[in-house]
């Protein structure tokens, strides 16, 4: 095998391609990868042990890009998947898919049908540049086996800079063979310093700030991911402004700051949609600002209309997109943040604290901890998820890394997690697909080995991700899974109790006892059906670190708001056989 210190010659020496793959992960700090044997990359896979890469089996390669995804948001390192060509590469379609809206860095190894039978419609071949142009950030092709490193290194370039995933398709055939080639290290080629945005525009930002009478931030995904909280935060005090978190990213901010408003977004904080209402001046630092991350909750329209946004984002397609903004920023959330500071010091080296508006912030959070409080100690049969929640949040460290799915318990979890700390909070974000959450916290517990990890899952969702049970008590994951029972597929029950009269099409599932099945497995399995129970288990079961899931039967009946409102409609029927189900003839 070619030695690493190769990287630090000048010259080209012989190697195979899967040689030159492989140095080349090895070079860009790729420790794990993720996916299912195949024989298309056999050749390569020959070669991760002595390279020191672990190679991650899991039970279905959908897992695996959720798994690298997670991976990816803890340890900052680009995830890297693979799979069998057609069939094993299309089952990551969904995976891919959601990172894309994750912004989060990926390379996808795509094997595909050799070069000699390409176009003949052989075994196991697909077009997969096609299928997956439109969720990457690009495809790259290698059209030749001296190209496998370049190509490669142009996947993570891509990856990096324009905080994505990308998918490197290689014919199988191109693994093997020999080449000449030199491996470079990644300050070879690509930069990953950004730099503060137009200084005309930060000059612009300032003087809003300044003159705001109701200055608002709002933290992101690119806060967390440029190191830049505490650069929030220092803005955040000189102006005495509230900090909201953008949706499902509520490690953006520490929850104990005395200015921390809580999360926007679909199940979030009324606090902070309070405070973001007033608002004449926002701040969004490393954010999109996404739709449905701003759509109205709780029939509160929080987002304001005639404040000044000013946007900064490392992304300049996402500058205004959604939202009308007074000043774009194209900058790193933290380089960006730390200017404007700079600036607000200079002008003003000695604020005065306004009493008066830390008064206010603390009275709103106040006001919805105890209506949060409130809510979850209504009874329930058996057990009130929104109580199942609170119990889950008093049993979790400092430290705790949590992952969540999409679904109306998980989703209502927006309201109850609260961390201190960033690189916390893993969710399924905007792409919304479910069984999502399971082999996240796996690749999170793998990114940081010694912290705490839990899972919170529906059992609809658990469902899609129960067989990667196998692949935590083979790997020994000692991730703990919340299941949240309610036998149905709550988001959509919920609908068809608003919108379609109590009739139930499809949601109401039945399913074994989790926990059972967990033991089968080889995990530890806990039933839970008291809510006094579920802190102590959960205490346990961090305690115990192993593979553990948590079967957690919950109220099937006390439901969170429809997801999207903004798109459902009372049913209108026409045809006389439908005149039943017209929402003007139901009896109330």
């Amino acid at each position: 095998m070619v030695k690493t210190e190769s990287a630090l010659t000048n010259q080209k020496v012989k190697m195979t391609p899967s040689e030159a793959i492989v140095e080349t992960l090895v070079a860009e700090g790729v420790k794990e990868v993720y996916g299912i044997v195949g024989s298309a990359f056999m050749d390569m896979l020959d070669l991760f042990p002595t390279a020191g890469i672990r190679f991650l089996p899991v039970r279905h390669e959908q897992s695996a890009g959720h798994m690298a995804d997670a991976y990816t948001r803890v340890s900052g390192v680009a995830g890297v998947i693979v799979g069998q060509n057609g069939p094993g590469i299309t089952n990551m379609v969904t995976s891919v898919a959601a990172a894309n809206q994750a912004h989060t860095p990926m390379v996808i190894i795509s094997p595909s049908a050799g070069t000699p039978t390409i176009g003949w419609d052989g075994f196991q071949e697909a077009n997969q540049v096609s299928i997956f142009e439109d969720i990457t950030k690009e495809t790259v092709r290698v059209t030749h086996k001296s190209r496998v490193a370049d190509c490669l290194r142009t996947a993570f370039r891509i990856a990096y800079a324009e905080r994505g995933p990308v998918l490197y398709d290689i014919p199988r055939d191109l693994f093997y063979g020999e080449l000449e080639e030199q491996i470079l290290q990644p300050h070879q080629y690509r930069a990953d310093k950004r730099g503060s945005g137009d200084p005309a525009s930060i000059k612009q930002a300032v003087e809003l700030l300044k003159n705001a009478k109701h200055p608002v931030i709002i933290s992101g995904r690119g806060a967390v991911d440029s190191d830049g909280v505490e650069a929030v935060a220092q803005i955040a005090e000189h102006l005495t402004a509230p900090v909201a978190v953008s949706y499902m990213h509520n490690d953006a901010f520490p929850a104990d700051h005395p200015l921390a408003v809580g999360p926007i977004g679909y199940m979030g904080s009324k606090a902070a949609m309070h405070t973001l209402k007033k608002a004449d001046v926002v701040l969004a630092i490393g954010t999109r600002l996404s739709v449905f991350g701003t759509l109205p909750c709780y029939d509160i329209d929080y987002f304001p209309k005639n404040a000044a946004i000013i946007q900064v984002d490392i992304n300049p397609r996402h500058i205004a997109r959604t939202h009308p903004v007074a000043v774009g920023i194209i900058g790193d959330a933290k380089a960006t943040s730390d200017e404007i500071y700079e600036k607000l010091q200079a002008d003003d080296p000695a604020p005065v604290k306004k009493s008066e508006r830390l008064a206010t912030v603390s009275k709103l959070k106040e006001e919805w901890e105890q209506e949060l409080v409130d809510l979850a100690m209504a009874d329930g049969n058996p057990i009130n998820p929104r109580r199942a929640l609170l119990e889950l949040t008093k049993a979790l460290p400092e430290n705790a890394i949590v992952s969540s799915d999409i679904g109306n318990v998980s989703s209502t979890a927006n309201a109850y997690l609260k961390f201190n700390q960033t690189k916390r909070h893993i969710a399924a974000l905007t792409f919304g697909n479910t069984g999502f959450a399971y082999p996240a916290a796996l690749g999170a517990q793998l990114a940081e080995p010694d912290a705490p990890v839990v899972a919170i899952v529906g059992d609809g969702a658990w469902g899609m991700s129960l067989h990667e049970v196998s692949t935590a008590v083979e790997q020994n994951i000692p991730v703990v899974a919340c299941v949240f029972n309610n036998r149905s597929w709550a988001a959509e029950k919920k609908n068809q109790v608003d919108y379609y009269d109590d009739r139930y099409v499809g949601s109401n599932i039945e399913g074994p006892n989790f926990a059972e099945v967990a033991e089968s497995m080889g995990a530890k399995g806990y039933t839970i059906e008291k809510a006094e129970d579920v802190a102590p288990i959960v205490e346990k079961a961090l305690k115990d670190r192993k593979p553990t899931v948590l079967n957690i039967y919950v109220d099937g009946t006390q439901l969170a708001p429809p997801f999207r409102k903004d798109a459902l409609h009372m049913p209108k029927r026409f045809l006389d056989k439908y005149k039943h189900l017209d929402y003007n003839s139901w009896k109330k």
